[in-house]
């Protein structure tokens, strides 16, 4: 749990110095827009952006009675946040896997990807797809809709 946190956290930490340096040199207002920068980019790169994950059991599980497709992911990944931004609110229709989280979840993703921890992974009726276009994992959430 705490590896998901670390480049959020390295991202709040590097702007709080480098705006405490700007304070003293009496930059008060740019150390105040820099230090949101920072912090807007460390909540991106959280996995606050991202729908709820839960285990990869229970995600095959619910994948198998609803026929939705299940994410495999993990923060700070500039990939899977592509994929999180361009689904939109349609991102919550899918089942999402913390593969930092949940070891079974990380065991399927080296599965599928010749040993490598390659996300975004998503499975779509039992195949799984390495980092496929956000439009087709849309087109995937209608067909089973």
């Amino acid at each position: 749990m705490t590896r998901t946190w670390i480049l959020p956290i390295l991202l709040v930490l590097c702007g709080s110095v480098v705006a405490t340096g700007l304070v003293f040199s009496g930059s008060a207002g740019e150390a105040a827009a820099l230090l949101l920068v920072f912090v807007l980019l460390a909540g991106v790169h959280s996995p606050l952006v991202f729908p709820r994950s839960i285990g990869a059991l229970e995600a095959r599980r619910r994948s198998a009675v609803d026929g939705r497709p299940v994410v495999y992911w993990r923060s700070g990944c500039k990939y899977c946040l592509r994929l999180r931004i361009r689904l939109g609110r349609s991102a919550r229709q899918l089942h999402w896997v913390d593969i930092w989280r949940d070891p079974a979840g990380a065991a399927a993703v080296r599965a599928a990807n010749d040993g490598n921890e390659t996300v975004p992974t998503v499975v779509v009726a039992g195949r799984p797809h390495t980092n496929p276009d956000p439009e087709w994992v849309r087109e995937q959430l209608s067909r089973s809709a």
